[in-house]
């Protein structure tokens, strides 16, 4: 091998890059010890974006295209290094390219609750979860503020940061959509609008654009949805019919009564003291419930005594319902409104 064709391969006459991979968001052309023709040519394909950066400082941005390498096509480095026209040497700069396509199907959620607040339950906890997708659109933007130098970036490196920022705007997007949790799977797709038009400025502050934002589901933590449950089914029933309410939650719980004392008997082992324990609180509770029975039943037959002449409930029954009630207030199975109601509605009979 001569020497000049040992010294022309030191030159490099064509910059491209060919995504050999999904997922890649920068990439240094590998420069080592070669330095760029002058008058060679580089090729940005569709939905790529280079930028030549001199001296650490991004001196040109080059969309989709063919270039000839010139001073007249590199003017921004023509000035840094006081080129004249005349000037026809190979240079030295580095060259990175970004791929500027749509990276979708990116994943968000959360992994703990988020509280927020709803106009119907105050403070509530929910989970979300959802897609997004996202560009590359300022690439001397997104150089200067997160790839920098390295010579690869990728989707991967980029993931944690974009999930925060997800998540970190879920209250701000909720409170904006102004609907609320009841109706938030009914309305995801407005949700996610919302999502979007809250955390784009975030991204755009990195150099990305927000594409796409969805909301694949939305729910509150168990505890919370049991009591969520339970205002539904009471909603159901009727707000006014407090004493079926009550039935209805001691139906409910004499199976479990039940289960729970045969359970026992059997976990002893057939222990006479241990089916005694077990029956006499299962009696304890049955009498508890006994007594919630028959206070609903005695707000139930309110009405109906005061039209056949029945003597009317006594002023300690209705001060132990309006106890249950603030119990019942104080669980979140009441709102406060529900429970002024009931409550001025049953002190008028006190009166």
């Amino acid at each position: 091998m001569g020497l000049m064709d040992f010294i022309k391969k030191q030159f490099i006459d064509i910059l491209q890059w060919t995504e050999d991979s999904d997922g890649t968001l920068a990439w240094r052309f590998p420069m080592q010890d070669f330095e760029i023709q002058y008058g060679g040519s580089l090729t940005v394909r569709e939905s790529q974006m280079a930028v030549f950066v001199n001296e650490g400082k991004v001196a040109d941005v080059f969309g989709p295209g063919t270039y000839k390498l010139t001073t007249q096509t590199l003017p921004v480095l023509t000035y840094l290094k006081n080129w004249d026209k005349l000037f026809e040497s190979p240079f030295k700069s580095d060259v990175y390219f970004f791929s500027t396509r749509q990276q979708v199907d990116q994943r968000w959620g959360t992994s703990q609750p988020v509280t927020i607040r709803d106009k119907d339950f105050g403070a509530v906890r929910l989970r979300a979860f959802g897609n997004f997708a996202y560009r590359v659109a300022d690439p001397k933007l997104f150089h200067t503020e997160i790839s920098g130098t390295r010579e690869r970036y990728t989707v991967q490196d980029l993931d944690g940061q974009l999930r925060g920022l997800m998540l970190q705007h879920i209250s701000d997007a909720v409170a904006q959509s102004g609907i609320p949790f009841l109706d938030l799977a009914a309305n995801q797709i407005e949700f996610a609008k919302q999502l979007q038009t809250a955390t784009a400025p975030e991204f755009e502050k990195l150099g990305l654009k927000l594409e796409l934002v969805t909301l694949q589901s939305v729910s509150l933590p168990d505890e919370l949805q049991k009591i969520l449950d339970q205002k539904i089914g009471m909603g159901m029933i009727g707000g006014q019919n407090m004493g079926q309410f009550m039935q209805y939650q001691t139906a409910q719980a004499i199976p479990k009564l039940a289960e729970g004392v045969a359970g026992g008997g059997a976990g002893g082992g057939g222990s006479i003291a241990g089916d005694a324990m077990g029956l006499g609180a299962g009696l304890a509770l049955g009498q508890t419930m006994a007594s919630q029975l028959a206070q609903g039943l005695a707000a139930a037959q309110a009405p109906q005594a005061a039209v056949t002449g029945e003597p009317t409930p006594t002023s300690e029954s209705i001060i132990a319902l309006i106890e249950k009630l603030g119990d019942l207030k104080a669980k979140g199975i009441l709102t406060d409104e529900e429970f002024a109601a009931k409550k001025a509605e049953l002190l008028k009979k006190l009166a």
